[in-house]
C-alpha cells in the first residue's frame, strides 16, 4: 500500500494532506492559492510537501482532488459559448424559462433576468418529434439536421454543444442519432446530450443543467488535462479522481464530461471531512462551520450522513444535480469591514482581501481591515502563524482597524469585537437557514468548526445556536483535503417513474430499482473498483398529485412496500412543512441509484494520554479581549497536549495551519483522536 493525496482548492489557500495507507500516518502542507491557474499551487504544494518527507512520487497510489474550477467559470461568466439544438417547436425553450422571479414584492421590476447560457441565435431546431412515451411520432430528417448544423457553423462561434430534444428522457434513440450528425459536422467540440446527463422530466430544468455541463466542459477538461499532463512530468501514476458536489468522488475522465457535477466540488470536501471526523468523535448529528479566508459554508449532518439536496445552485443558476446541502455566506478571515458613508453603519463582507494583497496583517500591501485583523487586535490570533513560519503585522492591524473605531466613534477594541460579533452573525443566519429552517432544532447538533478561520469563531457559534459540544478536529485548517481523501468513489442514476401510487406495484418498482442498480455496478466496475466493494443506495422521488416540488425518500429494493414509502413520505412532508393533504394521491415521480466504491481504510490518529492538566502543552500566558474587558488568557501547543486534557477558557490553542479560540466559561477536553471537545462550564 502506498499514498492517497488529498488537495483541495480554497480561494486564499490550497489545502495538502498526504496519507500512508499503511500506518494513517498524515503529513499537511498550506501554500497561497494560484487564482490565475489554480493547478500551479496544486502541483508545487504536492512536490513541496513530498520532497520534504522524502516521499517518492511513484510512491502516490491516488491523487484526490476538490475543484472550484466549474464554480469559477459559472461565477465569473467565464464559459463556452453554446450551441443548442432543441425539438422542432420549442427554440425558445431557455427565453421562456420559469415563471419565477426571486426576490420580494415588486422584484419584477428590479431583477435583471439572467441571459441564458445558450443564446438564441445559437439555437436550431431539429427536425423530429417523440411522444410522451417515447413512440415516434416523426423520424428523425437526417438531411435537413444535417444542413441547419452546417448553417449554424458557418454563421455562429460555437464552442460546445446541446442537444435537448422533447421526451427524450424517455427514449434517447432520437438525440443520440442528431450527436452523430454533429459529431461529423463539429469534429472539434464536446457534445453533451440530456439523456445521458438529466433523464428525467421537466424540459427547461433538464435543457439548462445540460447547457450548464456544456458551458463548463471546456474550462474542465483543460484543467483536468492540464493536471494530468502535470502528474505525468512529476513521475507519479496516481489515479486522479475529482470530488462530485455529492460528496462523492468521480473519475477525471468523467469530470471531463459531467462537470455539472463538480459545480458544489470545493465545499462538499469539508463536509466529506466532517463526517469522517464525526465517526471517530462518536457524534452523528453535526452543525459543520468551513470558514475560509473568503466565504464560510456550513451544512448539516444527521445519522451521520450529510444531507444531500437534488439541486445544486450557484449565483443565479440552479441545475438539478445531486450536491450536498451547502449554504455559503461571503464571510471569511479576508473579509473587508467598512463604514458606509450613508448609513454609518458597520458592515463586514462580502467583498474579501483574498489571496493577494490579503489583511493588513499579513504584510502583503493589504491596507483594509478585515475579520483577521480585527482577530489580531483582539488578542485572538497571536503574531506567530503555521508553525512560526507566518508572522502577523500586529500594529499595522490597529491602525487598520482604527479607522473603523474612528468612523464610527467608539473605541478600538469596542470596533474589532464589533466586526467579529457581525461576521459572526452573518454565519449564525447561514446555520439557521440549513437547520431551523429545515425543521431541525441546532440543540440536538453538535458544532464542528473547520477551515483556516472556522476553529477561531466555532466557540462563539456553539453560543448562538445552543449547539453542544463544539468539536474542533486535528488539522481543522486542511480538513477539506482530509475529506478528499478520504471519500469515495460514487456513481449515480436517474430516471423518471411518473406513475400515481394505484397504478403501479411493489414488484414494478422493485424492478425498476433493480435495472438502475445494476447500471451503475457496471459503471463503476469499469472504473476498477472490486464487485465486493460496491454498496448500493436506492432513492425515490414522490410528491402529493399535482404539487411542483418532490420529496426524496432513501429505500432498499428488497421487501419494498409502497404503502411504508407513503407513510414515510407524510411524515417528512408534516415535518418539513407541518401538514398533509390527507385526501390527495400520491406520484411517484422519480426513481434513483447510487454505487459507492470501498471506504477509504485509513484510521483515525491516536495521541498519548495524559491527565487534565494542560499545562505542559502550555507555551506563554497571554492577554485578550473579551465579554467586554481585557481577560489573561494562555496560549498552547495543539500538537503538546494529551488525551484527557482539559483546556479552561480563556485560552488559544495554535497549530501549523489553524488557532483555535476557547471563550471565556467554556472548557475544552481533548480526546483519544486529538479531537478538542468544547462545551459550557457548569455554573459558569
Amino acid at each position: 500500500m502506498g499514498y492517497r493525496l488529498g488537495v483541495d482548492v480554497g480561494g486564499t489557500f490550497t489545502d495538502l494532506l498526504l496519507i500512508d495507507e499503511a500506518t494513517g500516518q498524515t503529513f499537511r502542507d498550506k501554500v497561497p492559492s494560484t487564482p490565475s491557474d489554480p493547478s500551479q499551487a496544486v502541483i508545487n504544494g504536492a512536490r513541496g510537501l513530498c520532497e520534504r518527507q522524502n516521499i517518492a512520487p511513484a510512491d502516490i497510489d491516488l491523487f484526490l482532488h476538490g475543484t472550484t474550477v466549474a464554480t469559477n467559470a459559472v461565477l465569473e461568466k467565464k464559459i463556452a459559448k453554446v450551441g443548442l439544438v432543441v425539438t422542432d417547436g420549442y427554440r425558445h425553450l431557455m427565453q421562456i424559462a420559469r415563471s419565477l422571479v426571486p426576490g420580494g414584492l415588486a422584484a419584477w421590476i428590479i431583477w435583471p433576468k439572467p441571459e441564458p447560457m445558450a443564446a438564441l441565435e445559437r439555437t436550431i431546431e431539429a427536425p423530429e418529434r417523440m411522444d410522451a412515451e417515447g413512440k415516434t411520432v416523426r423520424e428523425l430528417d437526417e438531411p435537413e439536421m444535417r444542413a441547419r448544423l452546417e448553417q449554424l457553423k458557418a454563421s455562429e462561434e460555437i464552442e460546445a454543444l446541446t442537444i435537448c430534444l422533447m421526451n427524450s428522457y424517455v427514449d434517447g434513440r432520437h438525440e443520440k442519432a442528431v450527436a452523430a450528425i454533429c459529431a461529423e459536422v463539429f469534429p472539434d467540440i464536446p457534445i453533451s446530450i440530456s439523456s445521458d446527463i438529466l433523464p428525467e422530466m421537466q424540459e427547461y430544468e433538464r435543457a439548462l443543467t445540460t447547457i450548464a455541463n456544456s458551458a463548463v466542459r471546456p474550462a474542465v477538461a483543460r484543467y483536468v488535462g492540464n493536471l494530468e499532463r502535470e502528474l505525468k512530468d512529476w513521475g507519479t501514476k496516481a489515479k486522479l479522481n475529482l470530488l462530485r458536489s455529492d460528496g462523492g468522488l468521480m473519475s477525471a475522465e468523467k469530470s471531463a464530461e459531467a462537470p455539472v457535477n463538480l459545480l458544489m466540488s470545493g465545499p462538499a470536501g469539508g463536509v466529506a471531512g466532517a463526517v469522517w471526523v464525526a465517526k471517530s468523535a462518536g457524534v452523528k448529528n453535526i452543525l459543520t462551520l468551513d470558514m475560509g479566508g473568503t466565504s464560510t459554508d456550513v451544512a448539516l449532518i444527521e445519522n451521520g450522513s450529510a444531507r444531500l439536496q437534488r439541486e445544486t445552485s450557484v449565483g443565479d443558476l440552479n441545475v438539478r444535480a445531486s450536491s450536498i446541502d451547502v449554504k455559503t455566506v461571503g464571510a471569511g478571515g479576508g473579509s473587508i469591514a467598512f463604514v458606509p458613508e450613508l448609513t454609518k453603519a458597520l458592515r463586514v463582507g462580502p467583498e474579501s482581501a483574498g489571496a493577494v494583497p490579503g489583511p493588513v496583517a499579513y504584510g502583503k500591501g493589504g491596507e483594509l481591515p478585515t475579520v483577521t485583523d480585527a482577530n489580531v487586535v483582539l488578542g485572538y490570533l497571536p503574531e506567530s502563524l503555521l508553525g512560526g513560519s507566518f508572522t502577523l503585522d500586529r500594529e499595522g492591524a490597529k491602525k487598520s482597524v482604527q479607522t473603523i473605531a474612528d468612523a464610527l466613534g467608539i473605541d478600538l477594541m469596542d470596533a474589532a469585537a464589533g466586526i467579529i460579533d457581525i461576521v459572526n452573525e452573518n454565519m449564525f443566519g447561514a446555520l439557521r437557514l440549513v437547520s431551523v429552517q429545515q425543521g431541525y432544532d441546532p440543540r440536538d447538533f453538535a458544532l464542528m468548526g473547520f477551515g483556516g478561520a472556522g476553529p477561531l469563531h466555532a466557540n462563539a457559534m456553539g453560543k448562538l445556536m445552543n449547539s453542544w459540544p463544539v468539536i474542533i478536529p486535528p488539522s481543522p485548517g486542511v480538513l477539506c483535503a482530509y475529506g478528499d481523501a478520504t471519500t469515495r468513489q460514487r456513481v449515480e442514476t436517474q430516471r423518471s417513474f411518473n406513475k400515481m401510487v394505484q397504478n403501479t406495484s411493489d414488484e414494478e418498482l422493485t424492478a425498476y430499482l433493480d435495472s438502475l442498480g445494476a447500471q451503475v455496478k457496471q459503471e463503476l466496475e469499469a472504473e476498477d473498483v472490486a464487485p465486493g466493494d460496491i454498496e448500493l443506495l436506492y432513492e425515490i422521488d414522490i410528491r402529493y398529485a399535482g404539487q411542483a416540488f418532490e420529496i426524496p425518500l432513501a429505500v432498499e429494493p428488497e421487501g419494498l412496500s409502497i404503502a411504508s414509502l407513503i407513510a414515510r413520505f407524510d411524515t417528512e412532508h408534516e415535518r418539513l412543512f407541518t401538514f398533509n393533504l390527507d385526501e390527495t394521491p400520491h406520484e411517484i415521480v422519480n426513481v434513483r441509484a447510487v454505487a459507492l466504491g470501498k471506504s477509504a481504510d485509513v484510521a483515525p490518529p491516536s495521541i498519548g494520554k495524559g491527565d487534565a492538566d494542560p499545562s505542559a502543552a502550555k507555551t506563554r500566558d497571554h492577554q485578550l479581549y473579551m465579554d467586554g474587558k481585557m481577560q489573561d488568557a494562555a496560549i498552547y501547543d495543539r500538537a503538546l497536549l494529551k488525551a484527557g486534557n482539559r483546556v479552561p477558557g480563556p485560552a488559544i490553542v495554535t497549530e501549523m495551519d489553524s488557532t483555535t479560540l476557547v471563550h471565556s466559561g467554556c472548557e475544552a477536553l481533548v480526546d483519544d483522536h486529538g479531537n478538542l471537545i468544547i462545551n459550557l462550564v457548569e455554573g459558569a
